[in-house]
């Protein structure tokens, strides 16, 4: 098992990846801010027009039963997309707040792990833990 930050044995031309946090970090803010002000106003006018139910087909007309199947199944699946987008860029944003905030030195760079940027995204993940990572009491 390659050591923490060690590329496996089978890469054989590993150079450094070099990153400039502080952008990360504003990039990620103004994303989630475009999204604040000009996706999430938006979609719930989306969510709204989506929820207009179909009226039901005849029983007796498969294709339209067929559509009718294949309509609900593609709404679910922009519901997902749709709420996925939204979520995903907030905690895109928050993992490169945390990042930034813990790795801002030049002396934690040289610390810094793929595994810490990792954990990050699962504690963003992570409903009972709060915005800086840390563990929601409740």
């Amino acid at each position: 098992m390659p050591v923490d930050n060690e590329p496996p044995s089978w890469i054989d031309n590993f150079g450094s990846i070099e990153t400039d946090i502080q952008a990360m970090e504003e990039f990620a803010a103004t994303l989630a801010n475009e999204v604040q002000t000009a996706y999430e106003p938006h979609l719930q006018q989306v969510v709204t027009a989506m929820l207009t139910e179909l009226p039901g087909g005849n029983a007796n007309f498969p294709e339209l039963q067929s559509f009718l199947k294949l309509h609900h199944e593609a709404q679910q699946q922009t519901f997902s997309n749709t709420f996925n987008f939204r979520d995903g860029t907030h905690q895109f944003a928050t993992v490169a707040k945390s990042i930034s905030e813990e790795y801002g030195s030049s002396d934690a760079y040289a610390r810094a792990k793929v595994k810490d940027v990792n954990d990050g995204f699962v504690a963003a993940n992570n409903p009972l833990t709060s915005e800086g990572g840390s563990k929601v009491d409740g």
